[in-house]
């Protein structure tokens, strides 16, 4: 059963969660990857009551079965052991985000069948109505969580939506924390939504401002679907965005690096057959430094192999598209990002 609260203090962990310091930390200079990726629709096959996902189920319209289910799993798997087989990186992220979850037994069932690989796993059940979350998961060998929080986005017409939620971690005695998003999405009209996406865009800027008023150099990830574009008001005015590290470091109180700057490839997402950057991942100026946890060059990817994308090679091969099944990966592809841990 889905539990509805306006903002959540608990934090929901597996057993497997260590808080103990005896937790292995990552060495000083491993690098740490992180990844963001709304994997589009991990549903289970039962019908929770409390929410709208009757379609999602094997008499609904979308005709979602166990067998539906395994190859999503199977998909979400292959695109981790993809990261772990890249020259670029040989291991499974050490922190891993994913959105549109349905609930909390069905993310951590999906990365259970990881091999060599046990990840804890923090889970707030929000209240959206279709019943989809941000789940996150971490390696309790290189990262200990030290704290959580959620945040509730209050809407004009007090229809809920997606959390906003914070997490705390550290590696070799350094504090890293990482807030996560999925905001309203740009459905019907664009102007029409974008009060929403403003709303959102808000509470992260709250949460950056409370992170930073006793550590002005704090290192902090901003990431997620925001479904607003760096350019868009939400992401450079209210977010601060930038995609001037210099004028991050001169101007860190106000201002996020952007880690789209200067990046040549294709955004995370396809529409109309132009790839837009909906996804992001945006940086304190604490992380362009030295100290602490710092980004290395080319510390940013929007990751992708061939079978992600359809036939044309122009777009995403999703799991639905325009609700016909298509049994692709997702309509959106993943964000990776290392981190550096110095002395």
């Amino acid at each position: 059963m889905r539990r509805r609260h306006a903002i959540f203090f608990p934090v929901f962990i597996f057993a497997a969660l260590i808080f103990s310091p005896s937790v292995h930390s990552s060495p000083a200079n491993k690098p740490l990857l992180l990844t963001w990726w709304n994997c589009e629709n991990l549903f289970d096959q039962f019908n929770d009551p409390l929410t709208d996902d009757d379609e999602f189920t094997p008499e609904g319209k979308r005709n979602w079965t166990e067998k539906s289910l395994k190859l999503k799993q199977m998909r979400i798997r292959h695109l981790l052991m993809a990261v772990k087989a890249d020259p670029d990186y040989g291991k499974f992220p050490d922190l891993i985000a994913l959105a549109e979850v349905e609930n909390r037994r069905v993310f951590q069932q999906t990365l259970s069948g990881i091999p060599s690989t046990t990840y804890s796993t923090l889970y707030y059940e929000s209240p959206d109505p279709r019943g989809i979350d941000i789940g996150l998961a971490y390696n309790p060998r290189t990262l200990t969580l030290r704290s959580s929080k959620a945040y509730t986005v209050h809407l004009d017409n007090n229809r809920p939506t997606r959390m906003i939620i914070v997490a705390g971690v550290s590696a070799s005695g350094h504090h890293l924390d990482v807030i996560l998003n999925h905001w309203p999405s740009r459905s019907l009209d664009t102007r029409w939504s974008e009060p929403k996406r403003m709303a959102a865009a808000k509470v992260t800027r709250h949460i950056l401002d409370s992170l930073r008023l006793g550590n002005p150099g704090a290192d902090i990830v901003t990431m997620g679907d925001f479904n607003d574009e760096p350019e868009n008001r939400s992401i450079k005015e209210v977010l601060g965005s930038s995609f001037d590290a210099a004028k991050v470091r001169s101007e860190g109180k106000h201002l996020l690096y952007n880690c789209w700057s200067g990046y040549r490839g294709i955004g995370s997402y396809s529409y109309h057959g132009k790839w837009s950057r909906i996804d992001q991942i945006l940086l304190s100026s604490g992380l362009l430094d030295k100290r602490g946890f710092s980004m290395p060059d080319n510390a940013f990817r929007c990751f992708v192999f061939s079978k992600m994308l359809d036939n044309s090679g122009k777009k995403t091969w999703p799991t639905y598209e325009k609700q016909i099944y298509k049994g692709g990966y997702s309509d959106h592809l993943p964000l990776l990002l290392k981190l550096h841990i110095n002395p």
